[in-house]
């Protein structure tokens, strides 16, 4: 196999194990490692209930001492053999043939790191409000890139080269959750890596209700401000702080996600470290796309 998937999960069992069940089903199965983020609701029971019940099936569960958020997947990344690596939120279902395209597409171009699929969001299957900022990227890319030139990535929709996902240390321990593919991302274009998009890999996202949405949103904007401070030009932080902040609602989860961010300051100094003028000019021609994208108003 070239693909293995890693399936993080909290506390929400009944989607993981439809999502388990969906994933195993495929033509094109991967072999799947599901990182169960310290789970109190029988999460890691059911899995190792599947586990048995399902023997052909190439299910392996990694236990988390606690809620690791996103650097539960580089845990699972360590445990990976194969060449590339599909995150799978347990409320997204790659479809059949996009993990052998996302494959496919790795292995004919080896610069590229990582490809991202598109987002149907269920039941409507309707495309995902940041499908446009995907498809009309004004990056510019090299003649050879499969498809529209990428400076982030979601992570459930995407297939990384995993050499390159470890290059750069993978998800930062301090990011947490929310947002945190926005680092990464700068980090592998700062790296000399290319991401790209590709319409015919599709994912199905049924939004799972599970979730605090208003912490979900502080932590975005935590993220969002810590990865604009801690590589983009002073000007540019600035400039991308005040448009973010515009874009958020005056209320206290945006008040403190604010402070958190500001609490941190000593270590986005000590941390900072700018991206090449070539990727901070890509960035910049995303600007206008992020300030006006209805993907990026930060409510909930």
């Amino acid at each position: 196999m070239r693909v293995t998937v890693v399936m993080m999960t909290h506390n929400r069992r009944d989607e993981l194990l439809r999502t388990l069940r969906h994933m195993t089903a495929l033509p094109d199965a991967a072999p799947i490692i599901v990182a169960d983020n310290a789970s109190t609701d029988g999460t890691a029971e059911a899995v190792a209930a599947f586990q048995r019940n399902h023997p052909d099936a190439d299910v392996a569960l990694l236990r988390c001492g606690r809620n690791l958020g996103a650097i539960a997947r580089n845990h699972a990344v360590a445990e990976c053999d194969t060449d590339y690596v599909a995150f799978c939120d347990d409320d997204t279902r790659w479809q059949p043939g996009a993990l052998t395209r996302a494959a496919d597409l790795l292995d004919a171009h080896p610069g590229l790191a990582s490809i991202t699929g598109r987002c149907l969001v269920e039941p409507e299957l309707a495309e995902d409000p940041i499908t446009p900022e995907l498809r009309h990227s004004p990056v510019p890319g090299p003649d050879w890139l499969p498809g529209p030139a990428l400076f982030g990535v979601m992570a459930g929709l995407t297939t990384f080269r995993a050499e390159a996902f470890r290059e750069v240390g993978g998800f930062s321990e301090r990011m947490w959750l929310g947002g945190e593919e926005e680092l990464l991302a700068l980090d592998l274009a700062a790296h000399g890596w290319w991401m790209c998009w590709d319409p015919d890999i599709v994912i199905h996202h049924a939004p799972s209700r599970a979730r605090d949405p208003r912490r979900r949103r502080q932590l975005g904007i935590r993220n969002t401000l810590w990865t604009l401070w801690l590589r983009r030009p002073v000007r540019s932080a600035l400039r991308r702080t005040v448009d973010v902040l515009r874009s958020a609602p005056a209320d206290t989860a945006t008040a403190a996600a604010v402070a958190e961010a500001a609490a941190s300051v000593g270590w986005v100094l000590r941390e900072r470290c700018v991206v090449p003028d070539r990727v901070e000019n890509g960035l910049r021609l995303l600007e206008h796309s992020q300030r006006h994208s209805t993907a990026r108003r930060y409510v909930g």
